[in-house]
């Protein structure tokens, strides 16, 4: 396992220590969950980096990065559901989106064909992750809360709108 592979897994070993501080009671609990998210949010940055400019670029990365980023987000986001910060059907809509992406890249594997990460896919995971930030390091902002939540909603809705359309030839849709 070369060294961005080893980040990816260190940023999945860090959901549970983040999810654990979220749920733990003492002083400064979710400054210390903050803290773990932003590493981890820098470990996707830094894993990236390295595997592209040192050629580590493998299959397995490729398949276990975006699963990283979507374990540690949504992990998140069902804190803040369970805190009253996010509506369900705010995460309903962004782990539907998350499904049917990765069912499209399914699809497209199975006829010989691999859909590339889009630049609205890589903004939606930049943005839910800042957004995410925010909402961790600023507590009781109903304002912020509404903000986050729309554009992680909005990025989402169209990134995942955007690999359909770019993608529609994936889908026979004969066989629906």
């Amino acid at each position: 396992m070369n060294l961005a592979n080893k980040i990816t897994m260190a940023r999945v070993c860090l959901i549970p220590v983040f999810v654990v501080l979220c749920y733990l009671d003492f002083p400064y609990h979710q400054l210390a969950a903050l803290a773990v998210f932003i590493l981890a949010s820098l470990s996707d940055y830094v894993d990236g980096r390295l595997a592209r400019s040192r050629d580590m670029v493998t299959d397995f990365g490729k398949f276990m990065d975006p699963i990283a980023d979507k374990m540690l987000t949504m992990s998140a986001l069902c804190m803040f559901v369970g805190w009253g910060r996010t509506p369900a059907w705010v995460l309903l809509i962004i782990l539907a989106r998350e499904f049917a992406v990765s069912a499209l890249r399914l699809i497209a594997v199975d006829n010989g064909k691999v859909i590339a990460a889009a630049w609205s896919g890589k903004v939606k995971t930049a943005s839910t992750m800042v957004c995410i930030i925010l909402m961790l390091a600023v507590t009781d902002n109903t304002i912020l809360d509404f903000l986050c939540n729309l554009v992680m909603l909005v990025t989402t809705v169209y990134s995942g709108v955007e690999y359909f359309v770019k993608n529609k030839e994936v889908i026979n849709w004969a066989d629906v």
